[in-house]
């Protein structure tokens, strides 16, 4: 049974519910425009936008799209997604129950780009959980300090819109640790 939600214009207001496929195919709405977002970095994903209100496409296992303000994000757990400032908490809230992991790094930082694969690698070993990047840069940097970020390459792990675990720095064991810690407690 594919994951749907909404969330309206405003990014702090939302809603999810489980749907059947054939709702899922059908969508909620008589207008249907299919959406393709392309994220750098990352693959682009499509899914329905049906009266303002974003839809699963029900076309594969654990995909989901997210919508706020004039964006729209679409995620898919297996993968790395990039988020921003006005994407990450509309994410991680539609997210529901399942575990988020994010990577916030920048572009300059040497111990990122060697973390960058074995996430991505993490990314498709645990298909139960969303895996998302953040670029600390200026635009986001608003949204880094709201987290709490003091150095990169700086990972935080999500539950029930929460932070429970932290890493900072690139330690991959520890990272493994605390992605296994957050499953099982």
């Amino acid at each position: 049974m594919p994951l749907s939600f909404r969330i309206a214009p405003s990014p702090t207001v939302f809603r999810y519910s489980t749907v059947s496929a054939t709702a899922a195919a059908v969508g909620f709405g008589s207008v249907k425009q299919h959406c393709r977002i392309p994220n750098p970095g990352v693959a682009t994903r499509s899914g329905f936008c049906s009266g303002g209100v974003v839809l699963d496409s029900g076309k594969r296992r654990g995909s989901y799209v997210a919508t706020c303000s004039l964006e729209t994000v679409n995620v898919s757990v297996g993968q790395v997604t990039e988020a921003d400032k006005d994407t990450f908490w509309p994410i991680v809230k539609a997210a529901g129950d399942k575990i988020v992991v994010l990577d916030m790094y920048t572009q300059w930082c040497g111990p990122c780009k060697v973390m960058a694969p074995k996430y991505k690698e993490l990314s498709e070993k645990y298909q139960d959980m969303v895996f998302l990047k953040l670029d600390c840069n200026e635009d986001n940097k608003p949204l880094a300090k709201e987290l709490g970020i003091k150095s990169v390459p700086t990972f935080k792990i999500l539950k029930d819109n929460k932070v429970v675990k932290e890493v900072v720095g690139a330690k991959y064991e520890d990272l493994l640790a605390a992605i296994e810690a957050a499953r099982s407690g």
